[in-house]
């Protein structure tokens, strides 16, 4: 079994290899889904954010509100340390229990398992993955792009880009890059040729 990190900033089309990776058959951990279903009401590490962030991060039907956790998160360090501790944990957990029950239904052959996740290399995933995808674009493609699709201001969209790994530092982690640069088929064709070269080479 061979695991595959898939990551790449805000705006460079990270979804996009994924989606392609799933409808080619393959299976893919979705951290971003795991982030959502583990503050659902009455899993624990929704109980936990409750206990330090208090009931006001709750709409009055239980669930959370984002908004307010976010307010109160990021009114200190602490608070953000405390958020990224429990939320990263929790699904960090989850991935692993999902690998585990991968790697029990393929054996340990030569099945391929894709984890996408826009922290990968921030939580300490990228310990947990046999290759490291980076998606890439240049910096002013990528702004145009979430422009376009969000509809933010440049002012908007640099804070979020701060607000993760740079570029650079991705890059130099990475094992494979993806360009996303040009056209849709040309992202397919190297995401088919990373494919080819996990089935033939024997990594």
């Amino acid at each position: 079994m061979k695991i595959i990190g898939l990551t790449g900033g805000i705006g460079t089309g990270k979804s996009t290899v994924s989606r392609y990776l799933k409808d080619k058959g393959y299976e893919i951990i979705d951290a971003d889904q795991l982030a959502r279903s583990i503050v659902e009401p009455g899993e624990p590490a929704l109980l936990q954010l409750v206990e330090y962030f208090g009931e006001g991060i709750l709409s009055s039907d239980g669930t959370l509100c984002r908004r307010r956790l976010a307010e109160e998160a990021f009114a200190s360090s602490a608070g953000k340390e405390a958020l990224d501790r429990i939320t990263h944990g929790a699904v960090i957990q989850k991935i692993d229990r999902l690998c585990e029950d991968f790697a029990a239904r393929e054996g340990r052959g030569e099945a391929l398992l894709f984890i996408d996740a826009p922290l990968l290399l921030e939580t300490g995933l990228a310990g947990r993955v046999s290759r490291i995808w980076v998606v890439d674009v240049p910096d002013e493609l990528r702004m145009q792009r979430i422009r376009l699709r969000d509809g933010l201001s440049d002012e908007e969209i640099r804070a979020r880009i701060r607000c993760q790994m740079s570029r650079e530092e991705k890059l130099a982690r990475a094992d494979d890059v993806l360009d996303n640069s040009g056209s849709l088929q040309q992202l397919y064709a190297q995401v088919d040729q990373l494919l080819s070269g996990l089935k033939g080479d024997g990594r």
